[in-house]
């Protein structure tokens, strides 16, 4: 392994925590001009994901970043005129189209891979591409159908044959239509200039490793890796020819890199407040997030309800570039109901009284019901706030 430069920057807890914020868009004044586009281009990723309370995930992203940015404004941003594809990074995530290349050493991974979880039948890889070359782009039912039961693991064979297909490159998802994959083509749904696996592995993971610590801005060598999902001893090969710069972070107890053109300027300007979704990619790394915010959060979507402690899709509440509280929301017609609502401090009721009224007014509620503050004396000063904002 190459050896490293010692750190010639220091850096205190506070200055890290800032530049991580000001690398997700959350401190400072957004590009708004460059829009949902802009967002996804700076962040190199947006997870997808099924849960839908407010909106799904990757809406909520933008919409943290920008305000309210039409939730289908937000669709056409990332699927039209080949802006962007979906592919597996941090998990599945959308990704700017400029980035595909760079995507070759995983598309090459799965090509080689010798065991899969799904059995493929003879001659259905085949035929998919055949019909999607014919016919495409096409959802897997249209295809042929995605399941043989109602299983949600129990994938037909075209099924298994498309997602192969997306997995080795042959095939991309172009849109989410009904939240099901688009499916068509690569050699039609990416531009030429981009439609290649030219890049050795060494040099994809150059660019990934690079992106990453530009979009976290500061990050340890976990924290790198866990961006794109790439193994520590791929970021080891690579990192001190990624453009990286080591420092040293007062409390980490660990080696750190940052981006030098993060450390040029001292980060500055307006503090947003909004709710997060827990995968948003500025605290969907749990280690992370406590160690940069002191807050400990996981989503409770899959614990069994009795065991939940802060909810089914717990939003924490960013707000003066701290985590200051959770939201688990819900919606009952015009209604946004806060079902529950955990604050650590009395401070914080102004700011998850404003992240509450501007996440309702995004997704057309009128009014907002708060029901459970597990902080008890809490709940009258929040409700109060409401009604005040809202009068």
């Amino acid at each position: 392994m190459t050896t490293l430069p010692r750190p010639t920057t220091s850096l205190t807890a506070d200055d890290a925590r800032r530049i991580a914020l000001r690398a997700q868009g959350f401190l400072g004044a957004p590009d708004r001009r460059a829009g949902v586009r802009g967002v996804l281009r700076h962040l190199g990723a947006v997870q997808l994901d099924t849960i839908s309370v407010l909106a799904r995930s990757h809406e909520l992203v933008p919409y943290a970043r920008l305000g309210a940015v039409a939730r289908k404004t937000v669709e056409s941003a990332y699927w039209k005129d080949a802006h962007a594809f979906e592919y597996w990074s941090h998990a599945a995530c959308i990704l700017p189209i400029e980035e595909w290349p760079h995507f070759a050493f995983r598309r090459r991974a799965y090509r080689n891979r010798p065991h899969w979880n799904h059995e493929l039948p003879e001659g259905a890889y085949d035929q998919v591409v055949k019909q999607l070359r014919a016919e495409g782009p096409l959802t897997a039912t249209e295809l042929g159908g995605a399941k043989k039961t109602s299983d949600w693991w129990d994938w037909s064979g075209t099924k298994v044959a498309v997602e192969r297909a997306l997995m080795y490159g042959e095939v991309v998802c172009v849109e989410r239509r009904g939240w099901k994959r688009l499916y068509d083509l690569a050699e039609r749904a990416v531009p030429q200039a981009l439609l290649h696996d030219e890049l050795d592995d060494a040099e994809c993971l150059r660019r990934l490793v690079g992106l990453a610590g530009e979009s976290l801005g500061v990050g340890t060598r976990a924290d790198i890796a866990d961006y794109h999902r790439l193994k520590g001893e791929q970021v080891d090969a690579v990192i001190a020819d990624s453009g990286l710069v080591p420092v040293e972070v007062e409390g980490w107890g660990k080696p750190a890199w940052a981006d030098p053109v993060a450390l040029a300027t001292p980060p500055r300007g307006r503090h947003r407040t909004t709710l997060l979704s827990p995968f948003d990619s500025l605290i969907w790394e749990r280690a992370r997030t406590e160690r940069i915010f002191g807050f400990t959060h996981r989503l409770e979507a899959y614990v069994p309800k009795p065991k939940r402690v802060y909810g089914y899709f717990a939003m924490p509440v960013l707000a003066g570039g701290r985590l200051v509280g959770r939201v688990d929301p819900a919606r009952e017609g015009a209604t946004l109901v806060a079902k529950q609502v955990t604050l650590d401090d009395a401070k914080a009721v102004p700011a998850v009284a404003q992240a509450l009224i501007e996440a309702a007014t995004w997704v057309n509620c009128t009014d907002v019901r708060v029901e459970r503050v597990e902080a008890p004396g809490l709940r009258e000063p929040l409700v109060r706030e409401l009604a005040r904002v809202l009068a």
